[in-house]
Order: C-alpha cells, then sequence, then structure tokens
C-alpha cells in the first residue's frame, strides 16, 4: 500500500518541503509506489514574493510544474479549507467542488497573509504588495495615473507600514511614477511607531533616513490610519491625506489553518515546532516557513522570511520522510542572521547579527540584494531532476556574499 505525504502550500518554505521530501526518498531508493509526495496550491505558480515590490513582476514566477513534474511530484491545484488531524485528511476547493485527501505525513506550509485589521474601507480602497495579484493591480494602478482625471492627491501615494516590505515599496515608488508619466510625483511612508524603519536598529537607521531623504520620501511616525476611501485616508486625529494611492504594508499574521491543530500559537498565529520542524504534541505533522516558529539558533525565534523558509523547508522535507520510514530526524540550526534592505535606486543596506549591524551600504549592498532576490532563492529552472533534488540537501547555506 502506497503511503503518502502531503505538502500544504507550495511558497518558499512549501515548494522546498517537497523538492526536500523527494529528494531523500531518492537518497533512499523509495519509489513513488511506496511512498508518493503531493502538494496542494491554489495557483500553478511559485511566487518570489518578496519581489512584488518592484515595477517589473515579470520573472517573479516560476511554474510549479517545470520543478515538480522532473522529481516525480503530484501537484493539485485548489484552496486548502480544513484539516482533520485525527482521521488524518484535508479538505480542499477545486474547480468549485469540495475534496479531500489523506495523509500519512503532513507538512503545513501555507505560509502568512497580509493583516487587514478592520479600518472602514481598508479591504476595498487600499493596495498592498502581499501576492502577485495584489502587485499587479498596484502596478496597472500607478500605470493608469497620468492618465486619470487631475484631482487632489492624484499624484500623491501613502505607504502604510514602515517595515522591511513597507520601505522596499516606497523606495521604488517615485521611479514608478516617474515612469508613468506622473508630474511632481509624492511619496509618503508612514508608521504606527514614532521613527520607521525603527525595527532594523540604531545601526541602519540613518542609513535608511539618507536614502529615503534622496528619494524624495517624506516619512512620519506615529501614525494610525482610521479609515481609507477612493481618494486617500483619514487619519486617527481626524487629519486627513489626500492620496490616489494607499499602500497597505501593517503586519503579518500566519495563515489562520494553522487553527485547526490543537496546539498553543504564538501572537502572530504561528505553530510551535521542534527543530527537526514536527509541530510540537503531534505525531505525523511538521510545520515550516511563516506558519511556524521555534528557536532557530537556540536563542532567537524564526522569522517570517524565506531566509529561513527555505532552509525549514529543505529540513522538514527531509526529516517527513525519515520519520515516516522510522529513521533519525536531523535538527535546523542556523547561526546566521542577515539582513539585506532594498533601498530602490539609492542601493540597500546590509546588516550581519540579531542587532543588525551594517556592513555594507548603497551600490555594493545592493548587488548582494539582486543576487538574492534573482537567483540565490530560486529553485533550479533547468528542469534537470539531479540540479533539483541536489539543491534540496538538508544543509544551512552560508550567508549571502558580501561585495566591498
Amino acid at each position: 500500500m502506497t503511503e503518502r505525504i502531503v505538502v500544504l502550500g507550495a511558497g518558499f518554505a512549501g515548494l522546498w518541503s517537497a523538492i526536500g521530501a523527494a529528494r531523500t526518498l531518492d537518497e533512499l531508493g523509495v519509489g513513488a509506489d511506496r511512498v508518493e509526495v503531493v502538494v496542494i496550491d491554489r495557483s500553478a505558480w511559485h511566487s518570489i514574493r518578496v519581489r512584488n515590490y518592484e515595477a517589473d513582476l515579470g520573472d517573479t514566477r516560476v511554474a510549479l510544474d517545470s520543478v515538480l513534474d522532473p522529481i516525480g511530484v503530484r501537484r493539485l491545484e485548489g484552496e486548502v479549507t480544513g484539516i482533520d488531524v485525527a482521521r488524518r485528511t484535508v479538505a480542499y476547493a477545486a474547480g468549485g467542488a469540495s475534496r479531500s485527501i489523506t495523509y500519512d505525513r503532513l507538512v503545513f506550509a501555507l505560509g502568512s497573509r497580509l493583516a487587514h485589521p478592520s479600518i472602514p474601507g481598508l479591504v476595498e480602497h487600499a493596495f498592498d504588495v502581499d501576492t502577485h495579484a495584489g502587485a499587479e493591480r498596484l502596478n496597472t494602478h500607478i500605470a493608469s495615473l497620468a492618465g486619470g482625471v487631475s484631482a487632489p492627491g492624484q499624484s500623491t501615494v501613502l505607504v502604510v507600514g514602515g517595515g522591511l516590505t513597507g520601505i522596499e515599496a516606497a523606495a521604488e515608488m517615485p521611479g514608478k511614477l516617474r515612469t508613468a508619466g506622473v508630474m511632481s510625483p509624492r511619496v509618503i511612508l508612514a508608521d504606527h511607531a514614532a521613527r520607521v524603519g525603527a525595527g532594523m536598529g540604531e545601526s541602519a537607521l540613518p542609513v535608511i533616513d539618507e536614502a529615503l531623504h534622496a528619494l524624495g520620501i517624506e516619512t512620519r511616525g506615529s501614525v494610525s490610519v482610521a479609515a481609507v476611501d477612493p481618494t486617500g485616508a483619514t487619519l486617527d486625529g481626524g487629519e486627513r491625506v489626500a492620496a490616489a494611492t494607499v499602500v497597505w504594508c501593517a503586519g503579518m499574521q500566519a495563515h489562520p489553518l494553522t487553527a485547526a491543530f490543537a496546539v498553543e500559537r504564538d501572537r502572530l498565529g504561528r505553530l510551535p515546532v521542534e527543530p527537526s520542524l514536527r509541530i510540537k504534541g503531534l505525531a505525523a505533522e511538521f510545520g515550516a516557513g511563516d506558519a511556524a516558529w521555534f528557536l532557530i539558533d537556540g536563542v532567537h525565534t524564526s522569522v517570517m522570511s524565506c531566509q529561513h523558509g527555505r532552509p525549514m523547508g529543505r529540513f522538514a522535507g527531509h526529516n517527513v520522510v525519515c520519520d515516516l520510514l522510522g529513521r533519525p530526524l536531523l535538527p535546523l540550526k542556523v547561526d546566521w542572521y542577515t539582513t539585506i534592505l532594498d533601498l530602490g535606486p539609492w542601493g540597500a543596506v546590509y546588516t550581519e547579527g540579531w542587532d543588525r549591524r551594517v556592513v555594507s551600504r548603497g551600490a555594493e549592498a545592493k548587488r548582494t540584494k539582486e543576487l538574492i532576490n534573482r537567483q540565490r532563492i530560486y529553485p533550479p529552472r533547468s528542469g534537470d531532476r539531479r540540479a533539483i533534488l541536489d539543491a534540496a540537501a538538508p544543509t544551512v547555506q552560508a550567508p549571502p556574499v558580501r561585495f566591498g
């Protein structure tokens, strides 16, 4: 009887979980007649989500079949709607019908979503770069601005959220507006914290400030949005900001189906996992990526990023096979941490360590960022089975190259 490993999600953690499982099965000489690997995702694409702030989205998706078919992983396209741990079944919707599939082992890697608090008009009128579709919608809107009816705020973009995503989205915005033919573009980057980019730490803040000033981006701290409408936003306290474009980048939450597991989740809704990536307290279920957390270096909590999602996926895929076949599991430990923040045409800033010490900035850091975003985090696209499998070895990569 064939046993089945089901991977939920095909983002950074999910795709690498599937490849990692296929690699370990191949290494052990176990064929698909004994163990099959199935991926369920709502899309036929693996999205390089961290590039959604860019102006050109043409190369930011990889066809899943081009990666999964050569290694014998089956793909099901559908929206996961439920998980029954007791029965080991997953429910999903596909083609207008409800379906289900059983599993012997499960990897939950449905990732995270942009948080949408109950602010009037936010869902209806704000844009985002959380998904490829959302990013395309924003870019299409920006391209149409110059041809629209002139109105107050027509050339103004308000980006809400001064974390990494908000900063990267804002840094690209002046260029997008000028390319669209918008005269005298105005970009405002606002955050609830007193300073935009505060989470990047004291070493990086002056660099971020310098870059945003050079790009002509206005920054505003201690700002909260009370309502959004088609012509702008109203802030708490009643101040009105006229803006034809409001981009929401404020906060992430783990996929809501983490609630299907009877475990205590963290404030972001993430599942607690062991270093093996097994969900704590469960027998057959593993978690990886943005939907899971553990002390990744023994001290610090894993973060919602591809930096941690990819190795979590590789180890989860390897371990889920070993667990099924009664073999020892490998603990994941990543003893380095970097942050490379894109700052648009100005360049980038590269920090090392959990205290984010600046080690590179400007054009040199930008070279590192582009290597990461355009090469390092992609799966092999050659279609070569061996190359795809080898890329998923349960090892931890060295930190990104630093230029200069």
